[in-house]
């Protein structure tokens, strides 16, 4: 069994076939998918798609590159939508400066309000990062001081240090298909020393699809290739991964339902 801890059933990518989505990634043995907010505006959409299948969650989240567009003042509307009962997570969230399709300080203000509602309601927080290591640390460090609250960084493409202080944290890191790339080797060894009991598995779907797909579009049937990298990364069999990485998921998103 493996869980795709990180998709967007929502996009169009998916809107003429999900039921076959879905179906593609039972017959894998993924088991379980969280389907990732990534604007209030389309949030009923995303909620929508967990409604339908009882297999996929959700979370509610201000992606960074939105948040010029979507500004927070309180943690008020993310709780709010976080009440619904397939919710379980906060997110994405945090602070992307490679692309700088939103202010500095409107991402860091977002991803301090997203921290309130993750520490509110319990619920883990779902970073995203990148060229933002130093920076995603210290508000996560500043924030943790004003109360504990649990999370992952998603997609983990990040530092050593990265690394080291997210686990310091009591943080997991979750993987996704870049870590299969030929040109991903610092990845790789980096990923090799985040231990087994705080590793997910990803697909981002559907963007970054892994070995053996890539340049097509990448679906949670796939994160069982993710798995398979990762499985030979630690040297253990792939079931053993697969087992490891969901009761990992289920032992942080408490909210979510493990299927019988």
């Amino acid at each position: 069994m493996l869980v795709d801890s990180h998709c967007h059933l929502d996009f169009p990518e998916f809107a003429t076939e999900l039921d076959a989505v879905v179906a593609r990634a039972e017959a894998r043995g993924v088991s379980t998918m969280v389907s990732i907010g990534t604007t209030l505006a389309r949030f009923a959409n995303v909620a929508a798609v967990a409604q339908r299948f009882p297999q996929v969650w959700c979370s509610v989240g201000i992606h960074p590159h939105e948040a010029d567009a979507e500004p927070l003042t309180s943690a008020m509307p993310l709780t709010e939508r976080a009440a619904q009962p397939k919710v379980i997570g906060i997110g994405e969230t945090g602070l992307d400066y490679y692309y700088g399709h939103a202010p500095r300080q409107a991402q860091i203000q977002n991803f301090r309000w997203h921290i309130a509602a993750a520490r509110e309601l319990d619920l883990p927080l779902i970073v995203h990062t990148r060229d933002a290591d130093s920076e995603t640390l210290e508000i996560l460090g500043e924030e943790m001081a004003k109360g504990a609250f649990t999370g992952l960084i998603h997609c983990f493409t990040g530092s050593d240090a990265l690394r080291d202080g997210a686990l310091a944290l009591g943080f997991y890191i979750s993987v996704s298909g870049i870590a299969t790339f030929k040109n991903a080797t610092a990845l790789r060894d980096t990923l090799r020393e985040v231990p087994l009991d705080r590793l997910l598995v990803e697909t981002d779907a559907p963007y970054l699809a892994p070995m053996p797909h890539r340049g097509k579009t990448n679906e949670p049937a796939f994160v069982a290739d993710t798995a398979k990298l990762l499985a030979e990364l630690k040297h253990v069999s792939e079931p053993e991964l697969a087992a490891a990485t969901t009761d990992n998921f289920f032992r942080l998103f408490r909210r979510a339902q493990r299927p019988s």
